[in-house]
């Protein structure tokens, strides 16, 4: 195009409209007008994604073993016969093995929480629809998947879907700034809400603000009326950090979340909700405090030749 007057007057017309649209699709949030036309575009570039994400991935074709795996009857069963048929099918290269342990540690989890899930692997990260923090996975409406279904992986909350295509998802991640879910406090039962703080540790606002908590106390999703968008006792994170208790009337702490967001591969959409609460069964088991060695008291005591002798305290 040539540098005229029209051209240039086009050209900022035209940037003109792309930020009122930004601005619109921001403010109006989930009710979006421009919701229509961006499901639209994921109808026509979420194949191309899932398409090159295969092609350069070997193990994308395993990844569907575990996608029918949300019938509840002998759910657990099930998965761990997917869970060997996968082991089987995947080879034994370095990160081939890596990714089994994933499929494994999911698998688990999602055994535990009683959670009808569908396999799913990030192709693509970047930020989305007015949100920071969001990947897209390559699975969609045509595998059951929609919008505000919990996602998990096999260390626990990931985020959940914000928009579905037919192929692909866009998923909010967990330490997204707009991000917030429900929490449960591990044995004691309080109650809070975390807030994302992108690569930060989660923000926790307990609704008891005398409520016994310290570092090391872990938390899990509270779930949501109707299981959408959070299923309940998803792991969350660890408690790092207690601001001190004023007494107000909520408290303040700082939670390392369980999920590495930088580092996401293979995730599972919760597609079956649990009948019962799994409260704190899902969370797996706390590492045993290392025993002390044993110390040994040694006394000297002088010889009659002049020399010392030594022996243990406890002859």
């Amino acid at each position: 195009m040539r540098d005229t007057r029209e051209s240039r007057l086009l050209l900022v017309l035209l940037i003109a409209i792309a930020f009122a649209l930004i601005t619109v699709d921001i403010r109006a949030g989930e009710e979006s007008p421009v919701d229509g036309a961006r499901r639209a575009a994921a109808a026509v570039f979420g194949p191309v994604e899932k398409g090159v994400a295969t092609a350069v991935d070997p193990v994308a074709h395993a990844i569907g073993a575990v996608r029918d795996s949300g019938e509840r009857h002998s759910r657990i069963a099930v998965l761990e016969r997917e869970n060997a048929a996968l082991k089987a099918r995947l080879g034994s290269d370095d990160q081939t093995r890596s990714r089994i342990r994933e499929l494994d540690e999911m698998l688990k989890r999602a055994g535990a929480g009683q959670y009808g899930i569908k396999g799913a692997e990030v192709i693509a990260i970047g930020a989305a629809q007015g949100f920071s923090w969001t990947v897209t996975i390559d699975a969609g409406s045509k595998d059951g998947i929609e919008r505000d279904m919990t996602v998990l992986n096999g260390d626990g909350l990931v985020g959940r879907v914000a928009t579905v295509g037919p192929d692909t998802a866009t998923v909010v991640l967990a330490n997204d700034p707009d991000f917030t879910v429900g929490t449960r406090l591990e044995k004691t039962g309080e109650l809070g809400f975390a807030t994302g703080q992108g690569d930060r540790a989660l923000s926790v606002q307990m609704l008891n603000g005398k409520a016994k908590v310290g570092p090391g106390d872990r938390l899990v999703t509270f779930g949501s009326r109707g299981n959408k968008p959070f299923v309940p006792g998803v792991p969350i994170g660890e408690v790092v950090k207690v601001d001190p208790s004023r007494g107000d009337l909520t408290r303040t702490v700082w939670v390392r979340p369980f999920v590495g967001f930088s580092r996401l591969d293979i995730v599972g959409v919760v597609v079956v909700p649990p009948r019962e609460d799994p409260r704190d069964t899902v969370l797996p088991p706390k590492p045993e405090a290392p025993k002390p060695a044993p110390t040994v008291t040694v006394t000297v005591t002088p010889s009659p030749a002049g020399s010392a002798s030594a022996k243990p305290a406890d002859e």
